[in-house]
């Protein structure tokens, strides 16, 4: 994993002790996330993003709806769990 945010998604749950293959889940759907937004980060993204996104994987990829939330519990936990971590400022 080349990515220092998406490697330390992967420690941040497995310090909680989620399963590998909800870690490897959770990562890749964040990773395709940022990637649909041409690498922006997380945090400058909204919740508008998020549904563009969904959108996205429904209507153009065409993923089955239990694929679609999985998806959506990706960003959720990254929104609600890392990204608080994530977005507080260094002093």
């Amino acid at each position: 994993m080349a990515s220092p945010f998406l490697q330390y998604i992967a420690e941040f749950m497995y310090a909680r002790r989620y399963a590998k293959r909800t870690v490897e889940g959770y990562v890749y759907w964040i990773k395709m996330y940022i990637l649909f937004h041409k690498k922006q980060h997380p945090a400058q993204l909204t919740d508008r993003d998020v549904e563009y996104f969904l959108t996205y994987l429904s209507n153009q990829r065409n993923v089955a709806p239990r694929t679609q939330a999985a998806a959506l519990n990706a960003l959720s936990f990254l929104y609600s769990n890392a990204a608080t971590v994530i977005i507080k400022p260094q002093f």
